[in-house]
C-alpha cells in the first residue's frame, strides 16, 4: 500500500509491506515494513531532528515511539531533494495503523512538525 502526505512543503510518501517470513500468525506476531521517502519542496534545507509514531493494532492497543532522528540518522534534506529509509514494526493483529510526525528544522533555526497522516498496515487479504 502507498500513502502520500504534503505539509510545510515536505512531501512524505509511505509504502508498506507485510513480511510473512518474519511473521508467526500462530503466535500473534505480524511483522510489517514501511519505506518512507521525504521530499523537501521548500527553498531551503531542512533537517529531520525527531520522530514520533503512534502505532495502533486491530485490538486498539497503542504503542508510542519517540526519539531522535530515524534509523540512527538526522538527515539534512536539501531543496528539491529526497531522503528515504526503511524500518518496521511488529503487531499482534493482522491489521493496524501508524501515524505521527517528524520534527524538522530549517537553516534559520525554525522548527515545525511534518505530519504523517494515518496509514494502514495489513496482512494480505485481511481487508476486503
Amino acid at each position: 500500500m502507498i500513502f502520500s502526505e504534503t505539509a510545510n512543503n515536505i512531501a512524505i510518501n509511505v509504502e508498506t509491506a507485510y513480511l510473512p517470513d518474519q511473521s508467526d500468525p500462530a503466535k500473534k506476531r505480524y511483522v510489517f515494513s514501511y519505506h518512507i521517502t521525504i521530499t523537501n519542496n521548500d527553498q531551503q534545507p531542512v533537517q529531520l531532528l525527531r520522530r514520533r509514531w503512534l502505532i495502533v493494532d486491530g485490538d486498539e492497543k497503542i504503542q508510542e515511539v519517540e526519539g531522535e532522528g530515524v534509523i540512527g540518522e538526522q538527515p539534512v534534506i536539501e531543496p528539491q531533494q529526497s531522503y528515504s529509509y526503511t524500518s518496521g514494526t511488529v503487531l499482534s493483529t493482522r491489521v493496524g495503523s501508524m501515524q505521527g510526525h517528524y520534527q524538522m528544522q530549517t537553516n534559520d533555526g525554525q522548527t515545525f512538525n511534518a505530519d504523517i497522516e494515518p496509514f494502514t498496515l495489513a496482512q494480505p487479504n485481511a481487508l476486503h
